[in-house]
């Protein structure tokens, strides 16, 4: 009986502990998002608030979206809002600041919907915040100032909204920080200082302006670049030290000058710099490492719309997807290049709009199916059907430069 008696308030204090469940502050701010967000179709068999039965024992493992912690009372460690299926519309409202009374928070994640207004401001108190994923819905005003003093924050990612503003200059700060993906908003500004160990980076569909952050300021840990479709000028010297970069896009902007001949190499096998005012030629490849410059599979260079001459080196040979035209090439293509082609290692060669005298196709022996090749409207007559009968639309119906204009090329470029 005394052994009882020394044993029955250990079985009080569990049973307590049994019944405590999840912390009733964040029960409570589950209730507050719950009542900003709804299911854009409620009835749909995916919809994501079903499970949010506020009467069950333990939200902990009956609430979809949430993890929680060990801990006694249970604490939200994770919060996913939304399905993420191809099949469920996602969800709409705005998202509530009682987001911020999620103080063991370490992921945010907003999925696919029509959620608009603010980011909440309160967000940046959630310090042990690492991940912040509110993509593909319509969040407008600015990015709240606060998110860049999260000292564990390692990816940011609020694309496909309708954000304005500018990019905070404390982001320099946040040296955890190794994902920003901000594309396809309205952001304004420059560029600022990004932090010195970033390893992704996408801006693009914005409305920056200027030119990128001077050389000593860009991370050289960078492996993946995007800042397509802004109003950014100036040269590309400021990349040449970026020699872990294996995603570059930076097309349709305003740069110009030549290309860093340090982007010229099969570790960044996917450069996209069409629609620029780029000019100068393409290098040589390194006699010191030839295989450098290898392209393998899957790789994908787009040069197109440019103002780029001279003839073409071998540098490019074996890229898989190779866009150079629109420019000014002069010459005889190297044979490399149509021994890439008839191989089917590069598979997408367009040449069309330049000023190219010869390609030196192997008679008698076809193209792969799997090949196109566009010569249009240069200066020679395409062999037929090689290299008109796979051109886009958009190269148009000559199929050879008038004679004219050959020329007059020609004799300038001498």
């Amino acid at each position: 009986m005394r052994m009882f008696l020394l044993l029955l308030p250990l079985v009080l204090l569990l049973s307590a502990v049994e019944t405590q469940g999840i912390s009733v502050v964040d029960l409570s701010a589950l209730r507050e998002i719950k009542k900003s967000l709804t299911d854009i179709t409620s009835s749909s068999p995916n919809a994501f608030f079903t499970s949010w039965d506020f009467t069950a024992p333990d939200p902990c493992s009956s609430f979809a979206g949430i993890t929680c912690s060990l801990s006694i009372p249970e604490r939200v460690t994770t919060l996913t809002l939304g399905t993420g299926l191809s099949d469920s519309p996602g969800l709409a409202g705005t998202l509530s600041p009682a987001i911020s009374n999620l103080s063991e928070l370490t992921q945010l994640v907003l999925f696919t919907g029509i959620v608009t207004g603010p980011v909440p401001d309160q967000i940046g108190t959630l310090k042990k915040l690492s991940v912040i994923s509110l993509t593909n819905n319509r969040l407008t005003g600015s990015i709240p100032t606060s998110i860049f003093t999260l000292p564990n924050l390692h990816t940011l990612d609020l694309s496909h909204n309708q954000l304005t503003g500018t990019i905070p200059g404390s982001i320099s700060e946040l040296s955890s920080l190794k994902v920003v993906v901000l594309g396809s908003n309205k952001i304004s500004g420059e560029i600022p200082i990004l932090p010195t160990e970033l390893l992704h980076l996408d801006l693009s569909n914005n409305e920056l302006s200027g030119m990128l952050p001077r050389k000593i300021r860009m991370p050289l840990t960078l492996r993946y670049l995007s800042v397509s479709g802004n109003r950014l000028w100036g040269p590309l010297s400021v990349l040449e030290s970026l020699s872990e970069l294996v995603y570059l896009d930076l097309s349709m902007n305003r740069f110009s000058g030549t290309i860093p001949s340090s982007l010229f190499r099969s570790t960044l096998s996917s450069m996209y710099l069409q629609r620029n005012n780029l000019t100068g030629r393409i290098p040589q490849p390194p006699l010191s490492s030839p295989a450098a410059t290898v392209y393998g599979p899957g790789s994908t260079v787009d040069l197109s719309h440019n103002s780029l001459t001279g003839e073409l080196t071998n540098t490019l040979a074996g890229v898989e997807t190779l866009f150079l035209n629109n420019n000014r090439f002069t010459g005889t293509v190297p044979k490399d290049y149509v021994e890439s082609v008839y191989s089917g290692n590069t598979r997408t060669l367009y040449l069309q709009h330049n000023y190219i005298a010869e390609f030196p196709v192997k008679e008698g022996l076809p193209l792969p199916d799997s090949v196109a090749l566009c010569l249009s409207y240069n200066c020679m007559v395409p062999p037929v059907p090689v290299g008109f009968m796979a051109c886009p639309a958009s190269a148009g119906g000559q199929i050879s430069r008038p004679v004219k204009q050959c020329s007059a090329f020609n004799t300038s470029m001498a």
